[in-house]
């Protein structure tokens, strides 16, 4: 299985299989929102000068999960942090290591980066991600989270 850093010039099959997976996250959160706004969201990621980075678990030409990263500064940190907006592996290969290699590569390269943190979100509920997460050294952070929608 390779992980690798989804390119700028990642051709038009790649992105669509990327969509496609992520299509599968959002229909299991009943989200509405169609292919067309996912497909948006996958160009403008890839945009020349664009501060997110979408990295990618393939096998065999398959997409089996996928991360959408969004690179902030910090003024409590000093310096840049990441946001990790979506970690998902595709419902057929879950249980595998997927997500734990994505993780691990999104550490990795962050360090490199010279990123000061690594922040994100889950469901309070969901034991099985905040276990990987925990595992890698992440920590709980007691916070509400508010959102505002146009």
């Amino acid at each position: 299985m390779d992980v690798y850093e989804l390119p700028k010039d990642a051709n038009e099959a790649l992105r669509e299989k990327v969509a496609k997976l992520f299509m599968q996250q959002i229909s299991m959160h009943g989200e509405k929102n169609g292919y067309n706004l996912v497909r948006n969201g996958i160009d403008q990621v890839l945009e020349k000068g664009s501060r997110s980075r979408i990295i990618v678990a393939e096998e065999d030409g398959a997409i089996l999960g996928m991360a959408l990263l969004n690179i902030g500064i910090s003024l409590r940190d000093g310096g840049k942090y990441v946001w990790l907006n979506e970690l998902y592996v595709d419902n057929e290969t879950r249980n595998k290591g997927i997500g734990r290699k994505l993780l691990l590569y999104i550490i990795y390269w962050a360090e490199n980066e010279h990123i000061k943190t690594i922040e994100l979100e889950t469901g309070v509920s969901n034991a099985v991600t905040k276990h990987i997460y925990n595992s890698l050294g992440f920590y709980d952070v007691v916070s509400k989270r508010y959102g505002f929608r146009f």
